[in-house]
């Protein structure tokens, strides 16, 4: 349990905090926030409808009974005595009336009356005197209401037998806010009617002051939680910009780790470079010595187109050794106009053929296309790439008898030039045809050969071709075995025309 929470652990640091998932974070909990905060008010209004309607009606109800209540009270106070005089029927006329008038004061009751059934008939009653004679003196014709009660009427015929039969508080409400409130009037414990009250109570000012009270409150938190992310993104933003700070200093530092990398590795090319050419520069000066020793007037102008190529060669070897990466106009430029063929053709009969004394052991066959164009790159740095070949196709063959083909072919349509060189030899090993981590095969690379530890300075003959064909000319080398047996080297040229 503990490795899985270790490599949980391991795996979560593997994640970096960047400057946009802070932000992300920060816009999503600010959604969320504004949608938890809208079905929070959405629902505290729900309720506080609810709340509202309720306390609406229990308000209604709660004020009709007491106004049934006091009318009651007022009739019991007086029905112990026998009889009145004038002065006490005004008071209570004057009571009743105060009853039944100070309701319509309040601002949401709209219709206050006792409601009286005789027989089949419903009288609305609001004046104290009429109440008065309908109670004590047993008033059989109850005159209509100055004000019109044919609503309150309606709507107790409908209910007299419910409301009878039970004796309890009926509500019709009428809309949200309209309550009709039916009060069974019961003085000295006799049915006479019901209290009846229309009553409007409006508390929608107290849900208001709540909804805003809430919307401050929701305010005050969002501005919190705003500067709290604020605070959260700028603390954020600061620590990833020091780190980003220490990576800058870190790549940096790796840039010029990785500098000093190439221009050593670039310096170990030039001294491997130099260390071959100059062995070829010593065999070269050997044969111009050889070619001032034999000139004659028969061979002059020969001897001297060939000492100039060797002399042109010399002087090449000498300006590469005053720099290891020297300019690419040096290497590739349209002034330079290359016949491959003759550079091929001059290195097998003024170079090989000439220095080897194993003629016997090896033979050379061209087959050149005479359509060849021009290349523009310097012959002698052509001269440097293909003479490794050769000599490793020498060196390696192993045949009785080796015979080394040079083959150039031309493509118009594809725009390539293709440089063969094969053997009939033994061909490479498998394993050096490989690719290794740059995409490079094994037999271009360095300090690879076949030849034993006797001789300490193998392994770098392809791995300059190599280099020299692709790092400075732009050129393609590959190599590959040949199914009739040997190898074969191939420079693929690109040629725009």
């Amino acid at each position: 349990m503990k490795r899985n929470l270790g490599g949980w652990a391991e795996g979560l640091k593997s994640y970096r905090l960047e400057i946009r998932h802070v932000t992300v974070l920060f816009i999503v909990l600010l959604i969320f926030q504004i949608i938890v905060s809208f079905l929070h008010k959405a629902s505290l209004q729900k309720s506080l409808v609810h709340t509202q309607e309720w306390y609406q009606q229990d308000s209604a109800e709660r004020l009709a009974n007491l106004t049934a209540t006091s009318l009651e009270l007022l009739l019991e106070s007086k029905t112990q005595r026998e009889k009145q005089s004038e002065a006490e029927i005004r008071r209570m006329v004057q009571g009743f009336n105060i009853v039944l008038s100070q309701q319509i004061l309040s601002q949401s009751v709209q219709e206050v009356c006792i409601l009286i059934p005789r027989d089949s008939l419903v009288f609305a009653v609001d004046d104290g005197r009429v109440l008065y004679a309908s109670v004590f003196e047993n008033l059989k014709d109850i005159p209509p209401s100055a004000a019109p009660h044919a609503a309150a009427i309606s709507l107790y015929t409908g209910l007299r037998k419910q409301i009878e039969a039970r004796e309890q508080i009926h509500t019709i409400v009428e809309g949200k806010q309209t309550f009709h409130v039916f009060v069974p009037f019961v003085p000295r414990g006799e049915f006479v009617g019901v209290v009846y009250m229309k009553n409007t109570p409006d508390f929608s000012f107290i849900t208001g002051e709540m909804t805003s009270s809430y919307d401050e409150t929701t305010l005050t938190f969002l501005a919190l939680i705003l500067f709290g992310l604020l605070a959260m993104f700028y603390l954020s933003s600061y620590t990833l910009k020091e780190r980003d700070d220490a990576q800058k200093l870190l790549f940096d530092k790796e840039k010029e780790h990785l500098t000093e990398q190439i221009n050593h590795q670039k310096e170990m090319l030039f001294t491997k470079r130099i260390y071959h050419t100059h062995h070829k520069a010593e065999k070269v000066m050997g044969f111009i010595k050889d070619d001032l020793r034999s000139l004659s007037e028969k061979n002059i102008e020969e001897t001297k187109a060939r000492v100039t190529k060797y002399s042109n060669f010399i002087a090449r070897v000498i300006y590469d050794m005053k720099w290891y990466d020297p300019p690419v106009q040096t290497i590739r430029s349209p002034l330079f106009r290359t016949d491959l063929n003759d550079v091929l053709k001059f290195l097998v009969h003024n170079v090989f053929l000439r220095v080897s004394t194993n003629h016997d052991k090896f033979q050379f066959v061209f087959d050149l296309d005479e359509h060849l164009p021009m290349v523009p790159v310097n012959e002698f740095v052509a001269w440097e790439a293909f003479e490794p070949v050769i000599q490793n196709c020498i060196d390696h063959g192993l045949a009785q008898k080796l015979v080394v083909t040079v083959r150039t072919r031309f493509d118009p349509g594809a725009g390539m030039i293709q440089v063969m060189i094969s053997d009939n030899g033994s061909g490479i090993e498998p394993a050096l045809l490989e690719k290794g981590d740059r995409g490079v095969k094994r037999v271009f690379q360095e300090h690879v050969t076949t030849r034993g530890a006797e001789n300490g300075h193998s392994g770098y003959g392809c791995y300059i071709a190599h280099e020299i064909a692709t790092q400075r000319c732009g050129w393609d080398l590959d190599a590959e075995n040949l199914p009739s047996g040997g190898c074969q080297f191939i420079f693929s040229i690109p040629h725009k025309g």
